[in-house]
């Protein structure tokens, strides 16, 4: 069962409008998406929002937890629904495509912080580097 927009909005103590709900269901239809793709996408449905709106949305949603901001080095703010899980991202060193990664499995040191300097600590992010099969067969012709 898929929770609505309205739903999560409601549930995240904000109130619902048009631009909150365009926003969410573009960022839902377009993982990984950076802001230009969500403000397209947000324009098929509302043709005069404006950027700063869409802006505010996406901090408004990522403040309350609906919407995750990642920002792997080298790339502009990329915005997912995927919240909550601690999962990881790969993304290719030639294009940029980004996929998601569940959570690291067997041997995991690296997760585990060797000193927490006091700090409670409720995520580890890991990004893993490569090319992506669309990158790696256009450098094997």
């Amino acid at each position: 069962m898929t929770i609505s927009g309205e739903a999560l909005l409601r549930e995240a103590g904000l109130r619902v409008t048009r631009p909150r709900l365009a926003v969410l269901d573009a960022v839902t239809a377009n993982p990984h998406a950076d802001t230009d793709t969500i403000i397209g996408s947000v324009r098929t449905t509302l043709h005069d929002v404006s950027h700063q709106a869409v802006y505010d949305v996406l901090r408004a949603l990522t403040v309350h937890g609906l919407v995750r901001r990642i920002q792997p080095l080298g790339s502009v703010a990329r915005y997912e629904t995927r919240v909550g899980d601690n999962h990881h991202h790969v993304v290719c060193r030639g294009c940029g495509a980004i996929g998601d990664v569940d959570c690291a499995v067997g041997e995991t040191p690296c997760l585990t912080a060797s000193t927490d300097h006091g700090f409670t600590i409720d995520e580890a992010e890991v990004i893993y580097w490569g090319t992506c099969p669309t990158c790696s067969s256009s450098l094997s012709d």
